[in-house]
């Protein structure tokens, strides 16, 4: 077999290799998005995937081409969850045996999913706490058992798999669009949209979005190659990566794409929207490309899809990201207050201090019998986020002593 390129025609095998195992996912306009900028807004629905996200294209692309030797071998991989499911969906298609190493942090609807798409044919190990933790016991384990690793992202195989998208949309729209929205993670994704694009419609402008709190591409960029990232915030856990991909590097930094950080919150609230308005289901990195949006402005009447790249989410998940949302918004305030402790200074603070549609959604309150105050954490959601000047401004004047609780306080992350 001679070695993958990643390029052009390394996708084309790709996406005949795939024909009739993946699903051509459908291009759908968008209404809210395009009337908030101007432009036509496509939704690329990898979300609707047999296995809910786009990983099924590049896991099925390496473990089809494998020979029989590596075959008795087996796979090895680690995932955050959603690649993990489009190998043991390769695994239970092509009767080959697979272990599949995931970190604390994979919610448990993914953990299933993935056991259940293997048909037996797959065992799940749950390793450390971020991907990367996952990622070097399935290396481990490699070495151990002779099992082929099926990277995430950091391979040519993978990569030029997920290219297959970028093929896609362009056949779906009879030409090429002005722009196309991906997630980074490892970069897997935004790399195969690159070579593809670049090289057959270079016109098309890639954009690429990561999570503010784990923008390992935009990093390695700026160091002149991949490095780990000091801190880590795992909530996009689909697109949480330490470190970019060496490969998935090299092809980004050849084209340098525009990358924008998005904010967790921001994340969640598109998610919300995408589900309140569309009745679309995703997981933080599914909504990650489209949260985006208003980040990135396009052009009005511009062509672009944004991949809509998982599907995935634990229903468990949705406090969270509610209360990420209304943070994020300016709607959700925590405070720490000191009340005098007498009959009717909660009341008056009710009545005083908050507005009409504003509402307390957290009280925790001490009281202590040797004291003239009493502490409270006091959560309060804001009916209009314009309005937390004018709650300030009353709770100043009011007789209690308070503190805001920052959202970068290492305190707040009890809360949220």
């Amino acid at each position: 077999m001679r070695p993958v390129t990643i390029d052009a025609r390394a996708v084309d095998e790709a996406a005949a290799r795939l024909a009739g195992v993946v699903t051509r996912t459908p291009l759908q306009l968008n209404e809210r998005l395009s009337a908030a900028t101007g432009a036509s807004i496509w939704l690329k629905r990898e979300d609707l995937q047999p296995v809910r996200s786009y990983k099924i294209r590049g896991a099925y692309n390496l473990i089809s081409q494998l020979d029989d030797t590596q075959r008795a071998s087996g796979v090895v991989c680690a995932s955050a969850g959603n690649h993990g499911q489009g190998v043991a969906f390769a695994c239970a298609r092509l009767g080959i045996h697979g272990r599949i190493f995931v970190p604390a942090t994979t919610p448990r609807q993914k953990r299933a999913r993935i056991l259940a798409l293997g048909e037996g044919r797959v065992d799940l190990a749950v390793t450390g706490d971020t991907y990367d933790d996952a990622a070097a016991a399935a290396w481990v384990e490699s070495g151990l058992t002779g099992a082929t690793v099926v990277p995430a992202f950091d391979d040519a195989r993978t990569i030029v798999g997920q290219g297959t998208v970028a093929k896609e949309i362009v056949e779906q729209f009879g030409r090429a669009p002005d722009v196309v929205i991906a997630p980074v993670g490892g970069g897997g994704m935004i790399a195969g949209c690159l070579a593809y694009l670049a090289e057959r419609h270079p016109d098309t402008r890639v954009v690429g979005a990561e999570p503010a709190g784990a923008a390992s591409m935009a990093t390695a960029l700026a160091a002149g190659g991949p490095v780990e990232l000091p801190h880590l915030d795992t909530f996009v856990d689909g697109a949480a990566v330490r470190r970019a991909g060496d490969l998935t590097y090299q092809v980004v930094d050849r084209h340098r794409p525009s990358l924008y950080p998005v904010p967790e919150g921001r994340i969640c609230s598109e998610m919300l929207a995408l589900y309140q308005t569309e009745g679309i289901v995703t997981e933080p990195a599914g909504a990650l490309a489209a949260a985006v949006i208003g980040l990135y402005q396009p052009e009005p009447g511009q062509d672009v899809v944004v991949i809509v790249s998982g599907g995935n989410n634990d229903v468990s998940r949705y406090a969270e990201i509610v209360e990420r949302s209304l943070v994020y918004e300016g709607r959700k305030h925590y405070f720490l207050v000191n009340f005098p402790q007498e009959p009717g200074a909660l009341r008056r603070f009710l009545d005083e201090v908050l507005g009409p549609d504003d509402d307390i959604t957290h009280f925790e309150y001490v009281k202590r019998s040797n004291r003239e105050t009493g502490p409270a954490l006091v959560g309060i959601e804001l009916g209009d986020p314009a309005s937390f000047g004018d709650l300030l401004m009353k709770m100043d004047a009011s007789p209690i002593t308070f503190e805001v609780v920052a959202s970068d306080s290492p305190f707040y992350r009890f809360l949220v």
